[in-house]
This record gives C-alpha cells, sequence and structure tokens, in this order.
C-alpha cells in the first residue's frame, strides 16, 4: 500500500490534501521509487499502448508487485511526459523550416481523457 512518512513540520499555507491527517501531526505520502526492472516493464508497456486499463493494469500491477493505483498514476504522467516530447519534438521541426508558433504556457491541446489531468505521483 502507501507508505507515509513520519510527522512533519506543520504547513499553514498549504491545505490538507487526502494523504494527511487532520491532526497535529500531519503525514505526508513517500513518492513510489520503482526498481528499473518495473520501470522497463512499464515502458515497454507504454510503447505498445498508452492507455491501459482493466484487468490488464491488474495483471501488470500484480506481475510488477505494485497497486494498481501505482500502474495507473504511472502510465497517467507517462502519457503527460509523452505529450510534452512530442510537442517540443513538433516546435523543434517548425523552427527549423522557419515556422514561428506562437508561445504559450501550456501547449497540451485539450485532455482526451479527464484522468489525464492527475497529476499526482505515489
Amino acid at each position: 500500500g502507501l507508505e507515509l512518512s513520519h510527522c512533519v513540520g506543520t504547513n499553514p499555507l498549504g491545505p490538507a490534501g487526502p494523504w494527511r491527517s487532520g491532526g497535529p501531526c500531519k503525514m505526508k505520502r513517500v513518492r513510489t521509487v520503482f526498481k528499473p526492472e518495473q520501470l522497463e516493464r512499464l515502458e515497454q508497456e507504454f510503447l505498445k499502448q498508452q492507455y491501459m486499463v482493466g484487468t490488464e493494469r491488474v495483471d501488470l500491477a500484480a506481475t510488477l508487485h505494485l497497486t494498481e493505483t501505482q500502474v495507473k498514476v504511472w502510465f497517467q504522467n507517462r502519457r503527460i511526459k509523452w505529450r510534452k516530447q512530442s510537442m517540443e519534438q513538433k516546435a523543434a521541426k517548425l523552427s527549423q523550416f522557419g515556422v514561428i508558433q506562437p508561445a504559450s504556457a501550456d501547449s497540451t491541446g485539450s485532455k482526451d481523457h479527464e484522468e489525464d489531468t492527475v497529476d499526482v505521483e505515489l
């Protein structure tokens, strides 16, 4: 499951998230550290398909000794990285041909799936 660190200093500016208790001792979620073998397998699966759902995700999580949520969030974050890299490559190609693209803070476009808006790492 999720690992929680011991008490951390209180942050009066930050709202309590789902991973923190409401008491004086706030718990902070520890970021998952994937093993190289797990990352290699996750990348292989991502190259085959960018969306993993249902029993495929459950099976992969079990094979890698991860939770289904960890696999789901890894795929969400990897899709965001993939889109960003794709946009950078497109911009680089356009600049080679002298085509100037309008600058914007976030040029990833509309999201195909609502789940992609999650920016959480477990």
